[in-house]
C-alpha cells in the first residue's frame, strides 16, 4: 500500500490522531507537574497514596510528571506497548480518583481516555507496529 493509500485508510486515520494525542497529552500534562499551570496537582493525590509515597505531595507529582513524559514518548517510538502502559497508569488513576471521592467526573473522563489508548494498542497490533515501529 502506498503512503498515498495510506493516508485514505480511516484505520490509519485513527491510529494517527490516538497515537498523536496519547503522544502529546501525556508529555504536556508531565510537564505541567512540575509548573501546576493547569491545576494544583497534589489535590488529585489521595491521602493514602500520599502516606506510602516518599516526599511530599508535591514530590509525587515531580514522579509522577517523569512517568507520564516518560509514557507519552514511549507511546511515539513503541505505540502497542506504549498504549497499555498509558492505560495502566489512567486504570491508577481512577482509582486514586474514585478513592478520593471528589472527582467522579475526572474519574469517569479518565475511563474514556483509558477506552482509547486500549483502542490505539488495538489499531498499533493491527498496523503492525506490535512492539517496534515499523516504517509503511
Amino acid at each position: 500500500m502506498t503512503s498515498l493509500n495510506l493516508k485514505a485508510d480511516p484505520t490509519y486515520r485513527a491510529f494517527f490522531l490516538l497515537r498523536s494525542v496519547f503522544t502529546i497529552a501525556p508529555i504536556a500534562f508531565g510537564l505541567d507537574k512540575f509548573t501546576n499551570l493547569l491545576t494544583d496537582w497534589s489535590i488529585y493525590l489521595a491521602p493514602w497514596i500520599n502516606d506510602i509515597v516518599p516526599g511530599s505531595a508535591d514530590e509525587a507529582m515531580y514522579a509522577v510528571g517523569v512517568i507520564e513524559i516518560a509514557a507519552g514518548l514511549l507511546v511515539a517510538v513503541m505505540p502497542r506497548l506504549g498504549a497499555y502502559v498509558v492505560a495502566g497508569w489512567l486504570l491508577g488513576i481512577i482509582v486514586d480518583l474514585l478513592t478520593l471521592q471528589d472527582f467522579y467526573d475526572v474519574a469517569l473522563r479518565d475511563f474514556g481516555l483509558l477506552v482509547g489508548a486500549l483502542a490505539l494498542a488495538q489499531l498499533a497490533e493491527a498496523r503492525g507496529h506490535g512492539l517496534l515501529r515499523r516504517s509503511s
